[in-house]
């Protein structure tokens, strides 16, 4: 058996990143955290550290803006996964940085996690999201640092809960709205086997500088399919309501945040099909259901079976 490859993960603490930890450990890598020391004090991160060190992680005292101390982390592994927020995306240039002076990373997974940068065509304010994750990229490629790009698409936990409702916190039971025709299809993946997937390419061959698109096939649905998932669990029909693309964009503009960067995220997924109207070509990019069968992976129908 070949030695598992040390992950080092940046922005663990977060939302995608805790799982990324959590499927780095069950996967069996020595597994790194770089931490603030004032994260590992903060009352409402303190718990998910303590989880971290109870499952072997070990924790580097860094930061992002602190060269010196992420110079250090980076030259202790042999694969760097960055899970940082939207706020902290066009910082990864300083870990593009440290991972070309350390010389050592046999990969980097930039904080990615939704549909594909290059292939995108949003509104702001998600626009803006995905123009600085394609300029990561070109950073990432004109360094030379091999790097394994996750296009996940739609994280299940985001999306699935309240279908994309305002305000709701579960879903319709007895009218639903659904954005533009609910005909193209869009793609949603449980985060933690979002994570799963993202550990086994990082020290794949396979996936080296391409791009990892996760369309596990019984998750690739249409707004209306999952309607009607829904309405099958339910036994009831819902009241629908469609909002034509022309409104959408207008409510967009007019709507405060968050929801303006939900609806300018689900315009590009839901209204125009953009995460599924393209081949996968091997030059650019490979499956992950199809490279990792062996993943079990939650069903957008078994999701859904919680709110029941």
């Amino acid at each position: 058996m070949a030695e598992k490859s040390k992950i080092l993960i940046i922005g663990g603490t977060g939302y995608m990143g805790k799982f990324i930890v959590e499927a780095s450990t069950k996967l069996g890598h020595p597994t790194f955290v770089l931490v603030r020391e004032r994260t590992v004090s903060d009352p409402e991160k303190s718990k998910l550290i303590e989880s971290f060190k109870g499952s072997g992680v070990t924790l580097l005292y860094g930061d992002i803006y602190d060269h010196e101390s992420l110079l250090r982390a980076i030259k202790q592994v042999d694969v760097v996964i960055s899970t940082l927020g939207t706020q902290q995306l066009a910082d990864q240039v300083g870990i593009i940085e440290a991972i070309k002076e350390a010389g050592n990373v046999k990969r980097f997974l930039p904080s990615e996690f939704g549909m594909d940068a290059d292939r995108v065509h949003a509104v702001e304010p998600a626009a803006s999201i995905f123009k600085i994750k394609a300029k990561i990229r070109k950073a990432i490629e004109a360094e030379g640092i091999p790097y394994t790009y996750i296009s996940s698409n739609a994280f299940a936990g985001h999306f699935l809960p309240n279908l994309m409702q305002e305000n709701a916190t579960v879903p319709p039971r007895d009218k639903v709205v659904i954005l533009g025709d609910g005909i193209p299809k869009a793609i949603f993946v449980q985060e933690d086997d979002i994570a799963t997937y993202a550990i086994k390419a990082a020290e794949d061959p396979r996936t080296l500088n391409k791009i990892l698109y996760m369309r596990p096939p019984s998750n690739v649905l249409s707004f209306n399919e999952i309607v009607s998932l829904w309405e099958r669990k339910l036994g009831k029909t819902l009241e629908k309501s469609y909002v034509p693309e022309e409104q959408l964009l207008q409510t967009i503009n007019e709507s405060p945040t968050p929801w303006n960067f939900i609806l300018s995220f689900g315009h590009p997924m839901l209204v125009k099909g953009e995460a599924s109207n393209f081949e996968i070509e091997a030059c650019f990019g490979v499956e992950a259901s199809e490279l990792y069968p062996e993943v079990k992976y939650t069903t957008v129908d078994e999701y859904l079976h919680q709110f029941v």
